[in-house]
């Protein structure tokens, strides 16, 4: 065990962890980050049948990947929110600053945020109809365009070091960035009653590759999904219709007569 292990540890291990960490920075939530690692891993094990990389051992799906990889960048990418949130700026100029560490150290914090926002409210998607379709978008958006990576490299024969997979991925970053802010907004401020213009740009994209996904991958994986993934799948999307519509509709209306009822005996 402890040499296969030694074995994954490579180049692949540490895009992970920087992924990660990278994702932690934009999303700022540990509770929507474990969801989305959770749930991508669980893409994974459905489309083993079609991309041969998904097809990994229990222990490297959730103990290299979830419990090392991911922990890691989430946790680093959490504390630096947290470092970030805290700190404030002075904006000085960099010749005011007497010691040359000090120069460097304010050369560097000319690129970063005067502010730092914790979108400390995702997991308040409970509250609202808005707010659990909020966050669905979000999630699923995540995880499209995490798949779509994949799939664009198997498509279109692109080796993982390719020029093209680093240049989708550092734009992916920098719009996602902007996008989830604004949607953070959205989803939290009562003024704002529409989506960003960034948010709409970063989901048509990741629409119009996963509709390239869709045109090349015809014919490319005949293997139909087995059973138990069909099964699986069916069940989950039923829960994720069902529970709006007991917690927004039928929960409030049960427990307000419940109230009525106990006020008057």
């Amino acid at each position: 065990m402890i040499s296969v292990l030694q074995g994954q540890l490579d180049i692949f291990v540490a895009a992970h962890i920087i992924g990660w960490y990278a994702k932690a920075l934009i999303l700022r939530d540990t509770w929507l980050c474990w969801i989305i690692s959770v749930m991508f891993e669980v893409l994974e094990y459905s489309l083993q049948h079609q991309l041969p990389n998904f097809a990994e051992c229990w222990w490297d799906h959730w103990i290299l990947d979830v419990l090392l990889c991911n922990w890691l960048g989430i946790w680093a990418g959490m504390k630096t929110c947290q470092y970030l949130s805290m700190k404030t700026y002075s904006w000085r100029s960099i010749k005011d600053i007497p010691s040359m560490p000090g120069k460097m150290k304010r050369t560097v914090q000319q690129f970063t945020p005067h502010s730092w926002t914790t979108f400390s409210y995702w997991s308040a998607a409970t509250s609202s109809v808005k707010g659990y379709l909020v966050l669905l978008l979000v999630t699923g958006l995540f995880l499209e365009a995490e798949l779509n990576a994949f799939y664009l490299k198997y498509l279109l024969w692109l080796p993982p070091s390719h020029w093209i997979n680093i240049t989708r991925l550092l734009l992916i970053v920098a719009m996602g960035a902007v996008s989830l802010r604004e949607a953070y907004q959205y989803f939290t401020d009562q003024r704002c009653k529409r989506l960003g213009a960034q948010a709409w740009l970063t989901t048509a994209i990741i629409v119009i590759e996963s509709l390239i996904c869709i045109k090349f991958g015809r014919h490319e994986f005949p293997n139909p999904a087995p059973i138990a993934v069909v099964r699986f799948w069916k069940g989950f999307i039923s829960l994720l219709v069902l529970y709006p519509i007991w917690q927004f509709g039928i929960r409030p209306r049960f427990f307000k007569s419940e109230k009525i009822k106990s006020k008057y005996n």
